[in-house]
C-alpha cells in the first residue's frame, strides 16, 4: 500500500519540490505551510510520515512536533528538516520525538533515502490506512472519521479494511462473505452483507443513501473509491 506523507514546510519551492519527489516515488503527499495547518491535516488524514520544517509560521516546528509525539506516540516517523546545522540543534531535535533529522540545502536523492529508512524503522508501526479524513488502524482495531473514533462491529471493521487494501477493486458479495465468514459453516446469504455494508455506509458515508466511499456496482459487487 502507499504510505501518506505530510509534508510541512513553510518555503514553497521546497515544499513543492518534496512533493513532487515524493509522488514520484509512489508516495501519497498531502502539504502544510505552517504549524496551524499541518495539526489540522495530521488529523484529518493521519501520515505514517511527517517532514516537518522547524522555522514554521504561526506555531513552531518544535511544537508541532512534541504534539504529534502526545497524540500518536510511535505511530508516526517524523523527519525534521531544518537551516539550524548545529549540533545541539539536531541532539535537541531528536530528544523531542524527531527519527531524524535533514539541514538544509539537502539534495532530494539523500531525502528519499532518508525517507525510505525511517519508513522502513516504522512499518511495524504504520499500518494504517488513510483516504479523506477516513483512517483504519488494523493494530488497534480503531477507525477515525475526521479525527473522530467509528464504533464499527468486528464485520464492519473487517469489511473496511477489506475494502481499504483494494481500492478501485469491484469486490463480489461471494468474496466478502469469505473474508468477513471465513469459518462460518452455515449458509451466509447475500442480503446478509448488504445488511452489513448498509450499516457501514451510515457510520463513515456523509449521504449514506447516496455513496461515495463505498459504491455498488450493479450484478457484480462494491467498490471502495479512494
Amino acid at each position: 500500500m502507499k504510505q501518506l506523507v505530510l509534508v510541512v514546510e513553510d518555503d514553497d519551492m521546497i515544499r513543492d519540490l518534496i512533493e513532487i519527489y515524493l509522488k514520484k516515488e509512489g508516495y501519497d503527499v498531502i502539504l502544510a505551510a505552517d504549524g496551524e495547518t499541518a495539526k489540522e491535516q495530521f488529523l484529518k488524514y493521519s501520515p505514517c510520515l511527517v517532514i516537518l520544517d522547524l522555522m514554521l509560521p504561526k506555531i513552531s516546528g518544535e511544537e508541532v512536533c512534541q504534539w504529534i509525539r502526545a497524540q500518536e506516540r510511535n505511530e508516526v516517523s517524523i523527519i525534521m528538516v531544518t537551516a539550524k546545522t548545529s549540533s545541539d540543534h539536531k541532539i535537541s531535535g531528536l530528544k523531542m520525538g524527531a527519527d531524524d533529522y535533514v539541514t538544509k540545502p539537502f539534495s532530494p536523492n539523500e531525502l528519499m533515502a532518508r525517507i525510505e529508512a525511517v519508513l522502513r524503522r516504522g512499518g511495524q508501526f504504520c499500518q494504517k490506512i488513510s483516504h479523506e479524513g477516513l483512517v483504519i488502524k488494523p493494530r488497534k482495531g480503531e477507525v477515525l472519521l475526521n479525527g473522530e473514533l467509528v464504533p464499527l462491529t468486528k464485520y464492519e471493521f473487517n469489511l473496511l479494511y477489506y475494502f481499504m487494501e483494494n481500492p478501485n477493486i469491484v469486490i463480489s458479495r461471494e468474496q466478502l462473505i469469505k473474508q468477513i465468514h471465513p469459518d462460518d459453516e452455515a449458509d451466509i446469504l447475500d442480503r446478509t452483507i448488504d445488511a452489513h455494508i448498509k450499516k457501514l455506509r451510515e457510520k463513515i458515508e456523509t449521504e449514506p443513501k447516496k455513496p461515495q466511499r463505498i459504491v455498488t456496482v450493479r450484478g457484480m459487487g462494491y467498490q471502495f473509491v479512494p
